[in-house]
């Protein structure tokens, strides 16, 4: 068996604080990437571009975030959810298994919030493994809509059998999130939640990751000043267990 490390992050556009206290944060989230190890990290807001910020930071990256963030050997694909006066923030993910095909369907449920559901078939090892990157809306109402239509999407594009790994910012319980994906046959790797938000003083999860077709190790969600410096959401850790595929008679 292979083990897998997972981890899902919002880093919040790469900034954090309000107005003239808002500091550029994308260089220590860079590093923070390196420092997971992950062989696959889930990335939401994520800036593609930013005009206003480019222009007030002097050290804004040149590349896309998701580029920028990528550590040596990563692979990234990014794609577009909001598109906004200055500039634009979608998912992400990066990952240090070859990417075989990728794509995006929205997820909006009303004009005021844009979210998209990102779609990435990775080769582990010669086997395929698909994940899904999410970033769900702030009305519970909405956020149900959204499950069902990542629901129809499971059923429609991913395979029974393949490996399958959803991972994002829910905006929602561990609970909730769980019975909502258990129809797709989707599993998270701890019953005890590992809170996430606020960085700061995390008090809840709303980041999950939940798996079909892998056996769940371990989540863990790590803790300290320079984590919480760094987005208002902490990542969620969790590693799987990825059976050898058995060949064919």
């Amino acid at each position: 068996m292979k083990t897998l490390r997972v981890v899902t992050y919002n880093i919040h556009k790469g900034v954090q604080g309000l107005g003239p206290l808002r500091r550029l944060e994308i260089h220590n989230l860079s590093h923070a990437m390196e420092l997971m190890d992950a062989d696959v990290l889930c990335l939401q807001e994520v800036r593609k571009l930013h005009q206003r910020e480019a222009r007030h930071f002097p050290h804004w990256p040149q590349a896309p975030q998701a580029d920028y963030l990528a550590p040596a050997g990563y692979e990234a694909i990014y794609r577009t959810n909001a598109i906004t006066r200055h500039g634009e923030h979608g998912n992400a993910l990066l990952s240090k298994w070859p990417v075989v095909q990728h794509q995006h369907e929205d997820m909006s449920d009303h004009r005021l919030e844009q979210r998209g559901l990102l779609h990435v078939e990775l080769d582990v090892a010669g086997q395929s493994v698909h994940v899904l990157v999410v970033h769900l809306g702030l009305i519970r109402a909405g956020r149900g809509r959204q499950l069902q239509q990542l629901t129809q999407f499971i059923q429609r594009e991913i395979p029974p059998d393949a490996p399958l790994l959803v991972a994002g910012d829910f905006n929602d319980l561990p609970a909730w999130v769980a019975r909502q994906l258990a129809p797709a046959g989707l599993k998270a790797p701890v019953t005890k939640p590992c809170v996430t938000f606020p960085s700061r003083l995390p008090l809840v999860q709303l980041d999950h990751v939940l798996a079909r077709g892998l056996t769940p190790v371990s989540a863990t969600a790590p803790r300290g000043m320079s984590w919480a410096r760094m987005s208002d959401h902490l990542p969620l850790i969790t590693e799987w267990q990825l059976a050898a595929e058995t060949p064919a008679c």
